[in-house]
């Protein structure tokens, strides 16, 4: 397992980390035994980083968390989320009293004393431009309920604005082989403010692991089968906003340019960890299995100037007339 810094936590982090996003639910059913043996298996790899929240299953991952062994709690670091329990999920409920209040109950799920790092969760956009917000995360962390504190965005725009608190320490964002854009306007912008980056649905929700066909089936109480269209939250989060059967058309395309050595998830995790502008990728394990092919993509070998270009052109034929400007 390589490490990198991620920015001003100053935090050592395995660059293959761990979402808990799949092992709490809305991806269809878990089994928290299997869960659990995922997370030891994530740790037994070198994983020191794992990124959860609330409401992921309304507190089932944190919890999952908590029973990691005490032996290992010195050498992880945890970072939740919070603002998504809000009802209805607006920027006035971005307040230091609500903030309080959710940051006690994640304390209560994950058994600590302090959150390692604590990031708003895809706040609405005005919240952004409320200075007021980030003045409560200052307090909320001199008061040492959070060590550190960062965002999680949904578009590009909202994480250039986050750059102009100092006391922002990381921001969280989707990038992957179908969401070329923080790469173009954000990355550089990021490391020299020495924020750091986290990236999700490195997988754009498990389409470019090229296991997926037309017919795939989705369990009903899995989000790739109900927020489509952003029925539920933003669109963006389920494959990334790529239209299903375009982003399958796209995948056969890769499929082909994929060293051989290398699956298609390595694949598409290794062309994200290219970028030594990012701090970790965290894609989501639900068994052990997972979690060893996701791991495996931090020591393998680079890909090739050729082979990042092909992927560029296949993105620019099917994906970024769909997606680019959108976030």
């Amino acid at each position: 397992m390589n490490f990198r810094t991620l920015g001003k936590t100053g935090y050592e982090i395995s660059e293959v980390s761990f979402g808990s996003w799949a092992i709490g639910g809305t991806w269809g059913e878990v089994d928290d035994k299997t869960s659990l043996m995922a997370l030891d298996e994530a740790i037994d790899q070198g994983v020191n980083f794992f990124d959860t929240a609330d409401v992921y299953g309304d507190g089932r991952s944190e919890r999952l968390l908590s029973k990691l062994s005490a032996s290992v709690k010195d050498r992880i670091y945890i970072a939740t989320k919070a603002g998504r329990r809000l009802n209805p999920h607006n920027a006035e409920g971005y307040n230091k009293e609500n903030l309080s209040n959710f940051i006690n109950r994640s304390l209560k799920n994950l058994n600590v004393e302090c959150i390692d790092l604590l990031q708003l969760h895809c706040p609405p956009t005005d919240v952004f431009y409320n200075e007021e917000v980030f003045s409560a995360l200052d307090d909320l962390k001199k008061e040492g309920k959070i060590a550190h504190y960062g965002v999680s965005v949904e578009k590009v725009s909202e994480a250039l604005k986050a750059l102009e608190y100092p006391n922002v320490a990381t921001v969280q964002i989707i990038y992957n082989m179908f969401r070329h854009k923080p790469g173009d306007e954000f990355f550089q912008l990021a490391k020299n403010n020495n924020v750091g980056i986290i990236c999700r649905v490195p997988l754009a929700s498990g389409l470019l692991t090229g296991k997926m066909t037309k017919d795939f089936f989705f369990d009903p109480k899995d989000h790739r089968s109900f927020n489509r269209n952003g029925e539920s939250f933003d669109k963006g989060e389920t494959f990334s906003g790529v239209d299903y059967e375009l982003g399958l058309k796209a995948v056969e395309e890769l499929r082909k340019i994929k060293p051989q050595n290398m699956t298609m998830a390595q694949f598409a995790l290794k062309w994200i960890l290219m970028n030594d502008h990012i701090s970790c990728i965290i894609p989501g394990g639900k068994t052990p299995e997972q979690v060893k092919d996701n791991v495996i993509s931090s020591e393998l070998p680079n890909l090739t100037e050729e082979v990042m270009d092909q992927v560029k052109n296949i993105y620019d034929k099917y994906i970024r007339e769909g997606v680019h400007k959108l976030w």
